[in-house]
């Protein structure tokens, strides 16, 4: 206590000028609307700055939260779409719809290697099996190739060995997408017949042939195209719509009938 005296007698100059500082302030203000005006304006405008920042920061730790919502919404939404074509319930409670989606979100990407796969964090737990189709939505990002109880790992459209079932848009010229390894944006769609129209910038889609994705999942647009060494079909080097450096929020799609339908195929195989 006797500490906190000396201090303050020693310092009285200092502290009896500030205190003197502060009242002759607090006059100023009181008695000319000019210095109020200054004072309270100068108040909000501090104010309104803690404001901005204090929103700045709680909103930057809601996007988030905000981001997971709007992937839970856009589930839905990729749900109802895919099932409205086939003209049935979108509500997968029922059992009777064709695909269901489960959103996932990327912990590991591959793009510079041959053979490409990301990781997501779902798996068997949470209904992820083999031959799933996983997109973004900006289109398609490969197939379910393994999984364990909470993780995925899936084959890339980037893959050497990826063979998927795609077509020129608004048309019935379907041919397979595959990647030749050269550029991590760019892939090849193969055994396009020579009669089909083609012009740069056109879109590719997925086809009608596959069992894995939905028809008219977007995949990207022709960048160029070439007729093969017999003249009867072309290469088409297709410009992907999605990143492939920077993948975040996905979706895995089941086809409910894939097994119904490759069985089918398959007894209809060894009869022949």
């Amino acid at each position: 206590m006797q500490r906190i005296i000396n201090f303050i007698l020693e310092y009285r100059n200092a502290f009896l000028y500030v205190v003197l500082t502060l009242i002759s302030l607090i006059i100023t203000v009181n008695s000319h609307s000019y210095h109020q005006s200054k004072y309270f304006n100068s108040a909000k405008w501090l104010t309104g700055s803690i404001y901005n920042v204090s929103n700045g920061i709680r909103s930057y730790f809601a996007l988030r939260q905000e981001n997971e919502l709007l992937h839970q919404e856009n589930e839905q939404l990729r749900l109802a779409l895919f099932n409205l074509e086939t003209s049935v319930s979108a509500d997968t409670s029922d059992g009777t719809a064709k695909y269901t989606v489960t959103k996932a979100q990327v912990i590991k990407n591959s793009y510079a290697t041959p053979r490409n796969y990301i990781t997501i964090d779902k798996g068997s737990k949470d209904g992820i099996t083999q031959d799933m189709g996983v997109i973004t939505p900006l289109g398609i990002l490969g197939i379910v190739e393994n999984t364990s109880a909470s993780y995925a790992t899936v084959q890339s459209v980037l893959n050497t060995k990826s063979n998927i079932n795609a077509k020129i848009k608004n048309t019935d010229h379907f041919g397979s997408l595959i990647w030749d390894a050269k550029r991590y944006n760019v892939v090849q769609l193969v055994d396009i017949p020579r009669s089909a129209s083609l012009n740069v910038g056109d879109t590719i889609t997925t086809g009608a042939m596959s069992s894995i994705f939905p028809e008219n999942i977007p995949i990207g647009v022709i960048r160029e195209y070439t007729l093969n060494q017999n003249q009867s079909s072309y290469t088409i080097a297709v410009s992907l719509f999605n990143d492939m450096t920077n993948i975040k929020n996905t979706y895995v799609v089941k086809n409910k009938d894939r097994e119904e339908i490759l069985e089918l195929q398959k007894k209809t195989a060894d009869v022949e």
